[in-house]
């Protein structure tokens, strides 16, 4: 199985904190700015377009493009609005799962008490409606898929290591190409659950935005063949 994690594009929160350094008027669950759009239509494009990135992959067949099989996402907006470029460039359902979400989740700061306040988030219904190519999870469509405090930092790495076996449960030992639009807190996580790196210090993997990182996962090693990929993106591009 080859696995494919990447960032969501630009969001109007990482706007915000380019611009101000704090996330003073920060929204719970931000769509893509213009520029993050631009990135994530140039993403899907890469997807599609461009030769394998090792030679090995290509010179036999003279095949184009990263030849995705599935297309997984978070259910946050910004990360439904990179995942719906790259379903329409590569013509490909997006399967939603609850667990790729950004760490902590949905949730409001309270700048009186500093609290960090869970909120319900969208229903599935009304995803659905805003992306149509979105394959839903389970659960009650018509309540928030949040709809739970804010998530610690003690329970971001369980469910790191939940998504990989997951991931290898349903795509290991086969020729799958797998694609992740997920987030950058998450992807650190990600990376410490497959890697078995310590939890009790912070790991902090770059991961622009849009960006890509490529794992290749064989019943006896792990191959990391490159993380934060931006090549595709003009430099003026990159956030």
């Amino acid at each position: 199985m080859r696995l494919y994690f990447i960032r969501h594009a630009q969001s109007e929160n990482n706007l915000l904190w380019e611009m101000n350094r704090a996330s003073t008027g920060r929204h719970e669950d931000p769509g893509l700015t213009p520029l993050g759009l631009e990135q994530a239509k140039l993403l899907g494009a890469y997807l599609r377009d461009a030769r394998q990135e090792f030679p090995q992959d290509w010179e036999a067949d003279g095949r184009v493009g990263f030849e995705i099989t599935h297309l997984y996402t978070s259910l946050m907006r910004r990360a439904l609005q990179t995942a719906s470029a790259v379903s329409d460039a590569l013509g490909l359902e997006m399967i939603g799962r609850k667990d790729l979400h950004e760490c902590g989740g949905i949730y409001v700061e309270n700048e009186e008490t500093g609290s960090r306040d869970g909120l319900p988030g969208p229903t599935l219904a009304e995803l659905k409606a805003d992306f149509p190519a979105l394959i839903l999870p389970g659960g009650d469509v018509h309540t928030g898929w949040w709809n739970r405090p804010y998530e610690e930092r003690a329970e971001r790495f369980p469910r790191a290591r939940g998504v990989i076996e997951a991931m290898i449960e349903n795509h290991g030992g086969t020729d799958d190409t797998v694609a992740v639009v997920m987030h950058g807190a998450f992807h650190n996580a990600l990376m410490t659950a497959l890697l078995g790196l310590p939890e009790d210090h912070i790991v902090w993997i770059s991961m622009n935005n849009a960006a890509i990182t490529s794992i290749d996962i064989r019943e006896d090693s792990i191959g990391i063949n490159y993380v934060n990929r931006t090549a595709f993106l003009p430099p003026e591009m990159i956030s």
